[in-house]
């Protein structure tokens, strides 16, 4: 083997699974065919869960010291959603892809995993234990696992032939970013009378400290090919459509066309191949869930892979990789759509859709209703399907970040990679002792319950502190494997 995994693409998918793979001891290759990292924003926030997992690995405080990224609303169909500040211990920031992207490649690169720029995957072929992966230069690499996080156009899933069903692109709407004078007096989402519409996002600032902005476009006449280029021109006068001189343009950094194309990957894994991000689910992007939601599948996959890789992974571990995040890749693709209606991106100004946008408006002001939709895009209201959930409210669920005696925090158990036990009366360490090679155990003082958290931060066991072992046992081999 020249590798234990070749991951194909480095977005923040790529490099956030290249990490966990750094975590685990597993060998890595990060390849992508761009001859240079894209300085192009495209996504433009953090959510909460994607920064708790960051804050797990150490590496929270030292990217947001790379710059400005303030806090946000975050929205649900441009309407705000402020309830998350006070909800969230970790509330969203504008955190631009850009700045993720290049954080991560000097983090990996430190540790000695430089990205393989100008590397064109042009053929692939595996067999029962090896993945071959074939270069337009003529490289050729084995691994035991491929994994693609190469973008919606993905050239695995092509080589794969593997089917992408949903809908194709209906429409395109123009994204932006840009600096704005007159932007403190826009709201996030506006519609001009005769049905053109503009969207506004905060991105934090620029290197001389100026606001940025994302801002989208849309509406009678504005869906054009996705090939045509955006021009200066064109943002002034959709601006001007829809806020008149008050908001003006004074500088475009970047645009293109996205459209509404709602697709996902029928199965994530085939074979020894694995599917991840935007190669395994696209959408409209709202609310940066897409770079989230990949991000979010390269954690719950890298600890797997590297127990695959190692050899203690049980025989299905790999296959809840599928079971768990395509439910969850589907719930994205659901709740875009349902924005995405009542946005109006058509700019239909259909009387029907208006009056749904006031009401569910009036709607969101409940506070309950609040937290429902910002615990939703934020990815904490995630709950895997695992067994025994019915027997404890947070099994599959995200474990809170509990304090400790000698002002250690769970999130810094975890940066280990492994999983950890909170054994708060120290009942259990004879059976934990059995998994000590990869799970670690915290005992006195741990908290009220005793609790089993996988190396991505899941609660996959939890009961009374001195339950059963049996219980603690099973659930232990489910994950882990068998004992040493």
């Amino acid at each position: 083997m020249d590798t234990d995994v070749l991951i194909v693409g480095a977005g923040p998918t790529g490099m956030t699974l290249a990490n966990e793979l750094l975590v685990a001891g597993v060998s890595t290759v990060l390849a992508d065919k761009l001859p240079q990292r894209s300085e192009l924003s495209k996504a433009g926030g953090m959510q909460s869960r994607t920064l708790e997992a960051l804050d797990q690995r150490g590496l929270l405080e030292p990217l947001l010291a790379t710059g400005d990224y303030p806090v946000t609303d975050g929205h649900f169909a441009g309407i705000p959603l402020p309830a998350h500040l006070a909800r969230h211990r970790l509330p969203w920031r504008s955190v631009p892809q850009v700045a993720i992207e290049g954080f991560f490649e000097e983090h990996l690169a430190a540790q000695g995993i430089h990205v393989r720029r100008d590397h064109e995957l042009v053929a692939l072929a595996q067999d029962a234990d090896t993945v071959t992966a074939t270069f337009a230069h003529g490289d050729t690499l084995r691994a035991r696992y491929l994994v693609a996080s190469d973008g919606a156009h993905s050239t695995v899933r092509s080589l794969l032939r593997a089917d992408f069903p949903g809908r194709q692109g209906t429409l395109t709407v123009v994204a932006a970013d840009v600096r704005l004078s007159g932007a403190d007096q826009a709201v996030s989402h506006t519609w001009s009378d005769d049905g053109h519409w503009a969207a506004l996002f905060p991105l934090g600032t620029d290197p001389q400290g100026r606001p940025l902005h994302r801002l989208a476009l849309g509406g009678p006449g504005r869906s054009l090919p996705r090939e045509v280029p955006v021009t200066e021109e064109e943002i002034r006068n959709g601006l001007h459509r829809v806020f008149g001189s008050r908001v003006r343009l004074l500088e475009l950094r970047y645009a293109r066309r996205i459209t509404n194309a709602a697709r996902q990957i029928e199965q994530y894994r085939h074979g020894r191949v694995l599917l991840a991000g935007d190669a395994a689910h696209v959408h409209l992007p709202l609310g940066a869930q897409g770079m989230n939601t990949g991000m979010q599948d390269a954690l719950n996959l890298g600890w797997k892979l590297g127990g695959a890789v190692h050899g203690w992974a049980p025989e299905n571990l790999l296959e809840t990789y599928h079971t768990e995040r395509h439910p969850i890749g589907a719930a994205v693709l659901r709740n875009v759509q349902t924005q995405s209606l009542l946005m109006d991106w058509a700019g239909t100004r259909d009387p029907d859709v208006a009056a749904l946008r006031e009401f569910f408006t009036a709607m969101a002001q409940i506070p309950d209703v609040q937290d429902f939709l910002a615990d939703t895009l934020s990815g904490t209201a995630i709950r895997y399907p695992m067994p025994d959930t019915e027997t404890h409210p947070l099994i599959g669920r995200p474990a809170p970040d509990t304090d400790f005696p000698g002002s250690v925090r769970l999130h810094e158990l975890l940066r280990s990679g492994r999983g950890v036990l909170l054994d708060p009366v120290g009942a259990f360490a004879e059976v934990a002792a059995l998994w000590s090679d990869r799970v670690d155990r915290v005992g006195q003082g741990a908290g009220t319950d005793a609790m089993l958290i996988r190396p991505d931060g899941y609660v996959c066991w939890a009961g009374s502190p001195d339950g059963s072992a049996q219980d603690l046992k099973q659930a232990l081999g489910r994950w882990f494997g068998d004992p040493r």
